[in-house]
């Protein structure tokens, strides 16, 4: 299986710009490498613009999903399409999407788990739907945004369902690159499943974008690893008969005692 993720800076508060930024990325592509997978990093249509995304959002003169939708149709390719902020009964909410080849919605996520240190709380909701696992070519899947990594428990109950590859798409910042680093490898260890992430860099209101999106095997070893700085497409071939290798090795799964897990 071929991924292929989208390292972006992206244009604060600009969705025409960076949808037109995906287009063409997403044209040119899918003619040199014809991949299976595209992925986007977290709030690509706006940056995180906290304070004026109500105001972007309702303005916003293209239907980001009919738009994904025409890519994916177009190149016959599925898309982890990042995430982008949506009002919905009056709230705002963090939404990641996934898009088969075939231009359908399969799968969406609302973020869970808010950022107290960007006081996303105070602009966001947070999502009221535990994250599930979908398929892509026969495939389970799983997606985390950002933040998420930092909670083991949403990986694994992903990894429970069947994950054998789980998504994470993010602004993750390099004040934090160390944990974005070691989080990342100790959710595939611990889960037994490719963890594929998608950052973005560049800098926004003052904070450093860490970069260095990535792709880490089932053992923990890095298959590709962006730069942290550089905007860049990250090309990734992935023998997913590795996660089924891997867990016969070291069984994990067989060897929890979930009764004797206590739970919070």
């Amino acid at each position: 299986m071929k991924v292929v993720m989208y390292q972006m800076d992206i244009i604060p508060g600009k969705p025409e710009e960076n949808c037109k930024k995906v287009e063409n990325w997403a044209e040119e592509v899918c003619n040199s490498v014809n991949p299976d997978i595209l992925v986007l990093p977290e709030m690509w249509t706006t940056a995180y613009t906290l304070t004026e995304l109500e105001t972007i959002i309702q303005e916003l003169d293209t239907d980001i999903v009919l738009f994904l939708q025409g890519i994916a149709k177009k190149h016959m390719v599925n898309l982890v399409a990042g995430s982008i902020a949506v009002k919905e009964n009056g709230k705002v909410y963090n939404r990641a999407l996934v898009i088969d080849r075939h231009g359908e919605l399969i799968y969406q996520y609302d973020k869970i788990h808010l950022v107290p240190m960007l006081k996303e709380h105070l602009y966001l909701d947070g999502g009221k739907e535990a994250g599930t696992v979908f398929e892509l070519d026969g495939y389970k899947m799983g997606l985390m945004i950002c933040y998420d990594l930092r909670f083991p428990e949403l990986a694994r109950s992903l990894a429970l369902q069947g994950a054998e590859i789980i998504f994470v798409v993010a602004e993750w910042p390099s004040a934090r690159e160390l944990h974005w680093n070691i989080l990342q490898k100790a959710r595939a260890i611990e889960n037994q499943v490719f963890v594929a992430s998608c950052n973005r860099v560049g800098i926004y209101d003052g904070v450093e974008f860490a970069g260095q999106s990535q792709v880490i095997t089932p053992w923990g070893e890095s298959l590709s690893v962006g730069s942290s700085s550089t905007e860049e497409t990250l090309t990734t071939s992935l023998d997913m008969s590795t996660v089924k290798k891997i867990r016969s090795e070291v069984p994990v799964f067989n060897s929890r005692v979930p009764s004797l897990y206590k739970h919070q």
